[in-house]
């Protein structure tokens, strides 16, 4: 009876010494897009962004920097809100929309059915900061024609300084860097368009 007795108070005194639940220190971060917004009202081009094809040390919740000599670093305490690869074809979404006044540029998994001529597809290399302190994007990209021939293949590659410079509590400057980055990749896309 005693042995009975302890087992269903255990867990009242337990509480009753103070053990206080876990705080949860960890920050979410989300991309955005940078290209000014404007009022869209076209419907032409009609493109789907497929989810870019992503190294798989990047392929994860959180968030990822390069050290010299090729160390990576995971970030326990900074999470992405959202599967990064998901986040990339729906800014580039965002950013390829209000550049081209279309109403028609949208991640794959927003059209019902195939109501998009050009299918855009990324292959990411590399997509994080370097140790001298630039987040580094680079990838291939093409227009990939529902119908018709296969499209080339173009590289692309740019270095975005981060600023403020990124501290372990605060990565906001990162963030910037990389909505940067995804807004000079549509630029570059836009302009084959």
């Amino acid at each position: 009876m005693k042995t009975l007795l302890l087992a269903l108070t255990a867990p009242l005194l337990l509480v009753a010494c103070g053990l206080a639940p876990v705080k949860d220190n960890s920050s979410n971060h989300l991309l955005d897009p940078v290209i000014p917004e404007r009022r869209i009202t076209g419907a032409s081009p009609a493109i789907a962004i497929s989810r870019p094809a992503l190294p798989s040390y990047l392929d994860r919740q959180q968030l990822v920097s390069r050290s010299g000599g090729g160390q990576l670093q995971m970030n326990s305490y900074h999470l992405w809100a959202e599967p990064l690869d998901a986040a990339i074809s729906r800014v580039t979404a965002i950013n390829l929309g209000r550049l081209e006044n279309s109403l028609n540029i949208q991640p794959v998994e927003s059209f019902v059915t195939l109501d998009y001529q050009t299918l855009l597809e990324i292959r990411v290399s590399r997509f994080e900061p370097d140790s001298p302190g630039n987040l580094v994007l680079e990838c291939t990209w093409k227009l990939q024609p529902v119908s018709g021939r296969v499209a080339d293949t173009r590289p692309f590659l740019t270095h975005v300084p981060i600023s403020p410079a990124d501290t372990p509590q605060d990565l906001s400057g990162r963030t910037a860097a990389m909505n940067e980055a995804l807004a000079r990749l549509a630029r570059e896309i836009a302009r084959a368009l």
